[in-house]
């Protein structure tokens, strides 16, 4: 990824847009003058991609997806479908999503849920630790979002369908392509919204004089297939907050 911005930078563009706390930190550390526009974002400000997410300052702004209070609101829907679960399992790539692991940790300490971290860079690593729960059915997992776990979300789907771990996944694609259930940005949307900071800033406009855009609306996809696949009886009350229902 380092050597793809690298190659980019030198280029000398007049704007990037980045996808994702990972890419976009490797567009980091390569310029500081290259006006950038995020999308998919969790938190800016918290970790420090921002000064603020009314003025950001510096050469960056764009739209954030999920703030630290997701985390609780992911946990909460998943013991809502799976009210079994003792423990949680949180897989997010490397070294992102510290401040909604936090939110997590200290929602299921009111219900006394286990909390076990689970940062990962590749696929072996991702195998390692969602194997770490093997033979524990009251195990659920959380997959936080960004680019690389999505890259894997084939894999992710197929060893949490083979353990029987209900999981809750962060868009919508997640849960159309065999997830339980998702909740969160329509990042399709958001995408198309990056647009106006690209015109405003080819136009003269400073990122940095640009507010950070946060997410208004928020999808609850559920897929019933594989809710009765690992024997679980979804609440009507669920089901009637649900956007989608796969059948």
């Amino acid at each position: 990824m380092r050597a793809v911005v690298a190659e980019l930078v030198a280029s000398a563009p007049a704007i990037i847009v980045a996808f994702g706390t990972s890419v976009l930190n490797a567009v980091r550390e390569a310029t500081n003058s290259i006006p950038v526009v995020f999308v998919g974002i969790s938190d800016p400000e918290g970790v420090g991609l921002v000064a603020n997410l009314a003025r950001p300052g510096g050469n960056m702004t764009g739209l954030a997806n999920f703030e630290p209070s997701m985390g609780g609101k992911w946990l909460q829907t998943l013991e809502e479908i799976a009210p079994h679960l003792t423990q949680v399992g949180i897989l997010r790539f490397a070294g992102t999503q510290v401040r909604i692991l936090g939110n997590i940790e200290r929602n299921a300490a009111a219900s006394k849920m286990k909390v076990v971290d689970c940062p990962v860079h590749d696929g072996p690593e991702i195998q390692a630790a969602i194997g770490g729960f093997d033979g524990d059915p009251s195990t659920g997992l959380i997959v936080l979002p960004d680019p690389v776990l999505g890259a894997f979300r084939s894999l992710i789907l197929e060893l949490v369908a083979k353990r029987h771990h209900p999981t809750i996944y962060p868009f919508r694609i997640d849960a159309e392509a065999g997830g339980l259930l998702s909740y969160g940005i329509n990042i399709l949307d958001q995408l198309r919204r990056s647009a106006f900071y690209v015109d405003q800033i080819l136009k003269g406009a400073r990122p940095g004089d640009l507010p950070v855009q946060a997410p208004t609306k928020f999808e609850l996809v559920i897929n019933l297939k594989t809710a009765k696949a690992l024997g679980l009886d979804v609440p009507q009350t669920l089901l009637a907050r649900a956007d989608q229902v796969i059948e």
